[in-house]
Protein backbone atom coordinates (compact mmCIF):
# COMPACT_ATOMS: atom_id res chain seq x y z
CA UNK A 1 0.00 0.00 0.00
CA UNK A 2 0.92 3.61 -1.01
CA UNK A 3 0.56 6.83 0.74
CA UNK A 4 -2.97 8.54 -0.01
CA UNK A 5 -3.45 11.66 -1.49
CA UNK A 6 -4.11 14.05 1.22
CA UNK A 7 -8.12 14.20 1.18
CA UNK A 8 -8.67 10.96 0.35
CA UNK A 9 -9.72 8.00 2.89
CA UNK A 10 -8.73 4.38 2.39
CA UNK A 11 -11.36 1.54 1.94
CA UNK A 12 -9.91 -1.99 2.51
CA UNK A 13 -12.12 -4.77 1.03
CA UNK A 14 -12.99 -7.89 2.74
CA UNK A 15 -9.88 -10.30 2.20
CA UNK A 16 -7.47 -6.89 1.07
CA UNK A 17 -4.11 -6.12 2.47
CA UNK A 18 -0.89 -7.34 2.34
CA UNK A 19 -0.91 -11.23 4.21
CA UNK A 20 2.01 -12.03 6.06
CA UNK A 21 2.26 -15.94 6.78
CA UNK A 22 4.59 -17.40 10.00
CA UNK A 23 4.91 -20.97 10.98
CA UNK A 24 2.47 -19.61 13.83
CA UNK A 25 0.38 -17.09 12.81
CA UNK A 26 -1.05 -15.24 10.02
CA UNK A 27 -0.94 -11.45 9.98
CA UNK A 28 -3.06 -8.97 6.89
CA UNK A 29 -1.73 -5.58 6.88
CA UNK A 30 -5.17 -3.35 6.95
CA UNK A 31 -4.11 0.06 7.92
CA UNK A 32 0.09 1.35 8.41
CA UNK A 33 1.64 4.12 8.96
CA UNK A 34 1.40 5.32 5.36
CA UNK A 35 -1.99 5.63 5.86
CA UNK A 36 -2.73 6.67 9.70
CA UNK A 37 -0.89 8.64 12.31
CA UNK A 38 -2.73 6.90 15.16
CA UNK A 39 -2.19 3.53 14.97
CA UNK A 40 -1.66 0.13 12.51
CA UNK A 41 -4.33 -2.37 11.88
CA UNK A 42 -4.12 -6.28 11.29
CA UNK A 43 -6.11 -9.22 10.97
CA UNK A 44 -4.51 -11.70 13.09
CA UNK A 45 -5.42 -15.12 12.92
CA UNK A 46 -4.25 -17.64 15.90
CA UNK A 47 -4.25 -20.95 14.94
CA UNK A 48 -4.72 -23.72 18.04
CA UNK A 49 -2.29 -23.97 19.79
CA UNK A 50 -0.35 -20.78 19.38
CA UNK A 51 0.48 -18.55 22.77
CA UNK A 52 1.86 -14.93 21.86
CA UNK A 53 3.58 -15.38 25.47
CA UNK A 54 3.19 -12.54 27.55
CA UNK A 55 4.73 -9.42 27.17
CA UNK A 56 5.20 -5.80 27.47
CA UNK A 57 5.40 -2.28 25.65
CA UNK A 58 6.59 0.38 27.18
CA UNK A 59 5.57 3.05 24.40
CA UNK A 60 2.78 0.94 22.62
CA UNK A 61 -0.63 1.19 23.42
CA UNK A 62 -3.05 -2.10 21.84
CA UNK A 63 -6.28 -3.01 21.15
CA UNK A 64 -7.65 -6.10 20.17
CA UNK A 65 -11.20 -7.42 19.07
CA UNK A 66 -11.91 -10.93 18.64
CA UNK A 67 -13.53 -11.53 15.70
CA UNK A 68 -14.16 -15.65 15.35
CA UNK A 69 -13.22 -18.13 17.70
CA UNK A 70 -12.09 -17.71 21.34
CA UNK A 71 -8.48 -16.83 22.98
CA UNK A 72 -7.88 -16.71 26.33
CA UNK A 73 -5.89 -12.99 27.23
CA UNK A 74 -4.56 -11.68 29.69
CA UNK A 75 -4.08 -7.75 30.27
CA UNK A 76 -3.18 -6.68 33.70
CA UNK A 77 0.12 -6.75 35.85
CA UNK A 78 0.24 -10.01 37.91
CA UNK A 79 1.24 -10.51 41.37
CA UNK A 80 3.95 -12.37 40.97
CA UNK A 81 5.63 -12.60 37.05
CA UNK A 82 6.73 -16.47 36.51
CA UNK A 83 8.86 -17.24 33.61
CA UNK A 84 6.99 -20.60 32.57
CA UNK A 85 3.61 -19.57 31.72
CA UNK A 86 0.43 -16.70 33.08
CA UNK A 87 -2.17 -19.13 32.58
CA UNK A 88 -2.71 -18.65 36.30
CA UNK A 89 -1.58 -15.18 36.86
CA UNK A 90 -3.60 -13.01 38.94
CA UNK A 91 -3.75 -9.14 40.00
CA UNK A 92 -3.46 -7.73 43.30
CA UNK A 93 -7.09 -6.36 42.50
CA UNK A 94 -8.23 -10.04 41.73
CA UNK A 95 -8.39 -10.10 37.63
CA UNK A 96 -7.37 -13.26 36.16
CA UNK A 97 -7.19 -14.33 32.57
CA UNK A 98 -10.44 -14.32 30.82
CA UNK A 99 -12.01 -16.57 28.31
CA UNK A 100 -12.35 -13.75 25.27
CA UNK A 101 -14.97 -15.04 22.83
CA UNK A 102 -16.62 -12.65 19.12
CA UNK A 103 -17.39 -9.21 20.54
CA UNK A 104 -14.70 -9.06 23.02
CA UNK A 105 -12.33 -6.00 23.32
CA UNK A 106 -9.21 -6.13 25.17
CA UNK A 107 -6.93 -2.83 25.55
CA UNK A 108 -3.94 -2.67 26.23
CA UNK A 109 -2.05 0.50 27.54
CA UNK A 110 1.76 1.08 27.67
CA UNK A 111 3.47 -0.75 30.25
CA UNK A 112 0.79 -3.32 30.81
CA UNK A 113 2.00 -7.10 30.65
CA UNK A 114 -0.67 -9.24 28.39
CA UNK A 115 -0.87 -11.90 26.36
CA UNK A 116 -3.27 -13.84 24.03
CA UNK A 117 -3.42 -17.96 23.34
CA UNK A 118 -5.65 -20.46 21.57
CA UNK A 119 -6.42 -23.28 23.69
CA UNK A 120 -9.13 -24.43 21.25
CA UNK A 121 -8.59 -26.88 18.14
CA UNK A 122 -10.27 -24.52 15.94
CA UNK A 123 -8.54 -21.05 14.57
CA UNK A 124 -9.32 -17.37 15.57
CA UNK A 125 -9.83 -14.48 14.11
CA UNK A 126 -9.11 -10.73 15.96
CA UNK A 127 -8.40 -7.26 14.61
CA UNK A 128 -5.91 -5.56 16.21
CA UNK A 129 -3.93 -2.12 16.58
CA UNK A 130 -1.24 -0.98 17.64
CA UNK A 131 -0.06 2.53 18.43
CA UNK A 132 2.24 4.56 17.36
CA UNK A 133 2.76 2.94 14.36
CA UNK A 134 4.71 2.03 12.51
CA UNK A 135 6.31 -0.61 14.78
CA UNK A 136 4.60 -3.60 14.59
CA UNK A 137 4.50 -3.19 10.73
CA UNK A 138 8.34 -3.55 10.76
CA UNK A 139 8.53 -5.80 13.54
CA UNK A 140 5.82 -8.30 11.89
CA UNK A 141 8.09 -7.84 8.37
CA UNK A 142 11.27 -8.47 9.95
CA UNK A 143 10.28 -11.59 11.63
CA UNK A 144 9.22 -13.13 9.10
CA UNK A 145 12.34 -12.54 7.71
CA UNK A 146 14.04 -14.19 10.54
CA UNK A 147 11.74 -16.79 10.25
CA UNK A 148 12.16 -18.12 6.75
CA UNK A 149 15.73 -18.43 7.03
CA UNK A 150 14.66 -21.85 7.26
CA UNK A 151 15.90 -24.24 10.43
CA UNK A 152 14.83 -23.52 13.98
CA UNK A 153 14.49 -19.68 14.66
CA UNK A 154 17.99 -17.51 15.80
CA UNK A 155 17.00 -16.92 19.05
CA UNK A 156 19.32 -14.33 19.53
CA UNK A 157 18.17 -12.45 16.79
CA UNK A 158 14.42 -12.87 17.80
CA UNK A 159 15.46 -11.40 21.21
CA UNK A 160 17.14 -8.32 19.55
CA UNK A 161 14.23 -7.89 16.81
CA UNK A 162 12.00 -7.82 19.88
CA UNK A 163 14.12 -5.49 22.08
CA UNK A 164 14.01 -2.96 18.97
CA UNK A 165 10.39 -2.94 18.55
CA UNK A 166 9.88 -2.44 22.08
CA UNK A 167 8.45 -6.11 22.99
CA UNK A 168 9.97 -6.87 26.71
CA UNK A 169 9.31 -10.73 26.59
CA UNK A 170 8.12 -12.26 29.85
CA UNK A 171 6.95 -15.76 29.09
CA UNK A 172 7.63 -18.05 25.81
CA UNK A 173 6.05 -17.80 22.70
CA UNK A 174 4.67 -21.30 21.77
CA UNK A 175 2.93 -22.57 19.24
CA UNK A 176 1.50 -26.01 19.04
CA UNK A 177 -0.95 -28.54 20.62
CA UNK A 178 0.05 -27.09 23.99
CA UNK A 179 -0.73 -23.74 25.22
CA UNK A 180 0.39 -21.91 28.59
CA UNK A 181 -3.00 -20.57 29.33
CA UNK A 182 -5.55 -22.37 30.95
CA UNK A 183 -8.57 -23.88 29.00
CA UNK A 184 -12.17 -22.63 30.58
CA UNK A 185 -10.16 -20.01 32.58
CA UNK A 186 -12.97 -17.62 34.10
CA UNK A 187 -13.79 -14.35 33.15
CA UNK A 188 -11.64 -11.89 34.37
CA UNK A 189 -12.63 -8.43 35.91
CA UNK A 190 -9.20 -6.58 33.90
Amino acid sequence: MTALPAREGLVVPPGGGRTVVTPAQQVTFKVTGAHARAASSFEVVVPPGFDVGAHVHRRSEELFYVLEGEVDVLAFEPRVRTPDGWGAWESASGSRVARATPGTVVVVPPGCPHAFANPTDTPARMFFQSSPPPDHERYFDELLELLSAGGPPDEAAVAALRARYDIEQLTPLRHGPTVTSAPGAPPGRG
